[in-house]
């Protein structure tokens, strides 16, 4: 039995996301999303969760992007909740680029809290493109609670999510930089300088904080 061209093609795309060679794999996820079809979310979805290359996971992402999202946001939800590590980071980057907001509920604080840095970071990201109009500021609350976290990376991916809120962040950032922890008042500190001077540096600004908090300010005092 000869199978139609479209299927050689379809088994074709579908078994060069498998292969060994990561640029196979990235111009089969290329012609995946090129000609979408509703058939290849699962292993799209699937690859996601094991692909070891960066480059090749972000064509998988634009692929399913390329896909309805009345039927990608439900697989995509199911990783969030029940995927290993990669799984729910790359579901969840992936939410942020498809940016239904029917997708919002699966946000929860324990999510934006999960020990996991890289699903931390997806979430805090996926957050700020996902938050319904209006409830901004209690998502500022929330992603507060997680300043002064981690290493400069994720530091950083904070400090650009509070931003990403805009005004709206500014008095949840300012009792921040009141806190007991150190770490936590120079994490507000510096987030605060970047908002006032995007063309600061993070580095710059993490150790400029740190120095106000060492003579015991609040980053207030050019304000002032």
């Amino acid at each position: 039995m000869i199978m139609p061209k479209e299927d050689t093609n379809t088994m074709r795309a579908l078994r060069g996301l498998e292969n060994d060679s990561s640029s196979t794999r990235l111009q089969a996820a290329l012609a995946v999303g090129t000609h979408p079809d509703p058939g290849f979310i699962g292993k799209l979805v699937e690859r996601c969760a094991i692909e070891p290359e960066f480059y090749v996971r972000e064509m998988l992402t634009w692929a399913l992007t390329r896909h309805a999202a009345s039927m990608t946001v439900p697989v995509l939800l199911d990783e969030v909740r029940a995927g290993g590590a990669q799984a729910r980071s790359q579901a969840l980057h992936t939410l942020s680029k498809i940016g239904d907001r029917q997708a919002w509920p699966v946000i929860t604080p324990a999510l934006l809290a999960d020990a996991d840095d890289e699903v931390a970071r997806s979430a805090w990201r996926a957050a700020v493109v996902l938050v319904p109009e209006g409830e901004e500021r209690e998502l500022a609350v929330v992603l507060a609670t997680q300043l002064g976290r981690g290493e400069r990376e994720t530091q950083l991916s904070l400090s650009r999510a509070l931003i990403g809120l805009g005004e709206v962040m500014l008095p949840v950032l300012g009792a921040a930089t009141t806190d007991p922890d150190p770490r936590v008042r120079a994490h507000a500190i510096a987030t605060e300088r970047l908002w006032r001077d995007p063309d600061t540096g993070f580095e710059f600004a993490i150790e400029e904080a740190k120095r106000v908090v060492a003579l015991g300010g609040d980053g207030r005092e050019e304000e002032r």
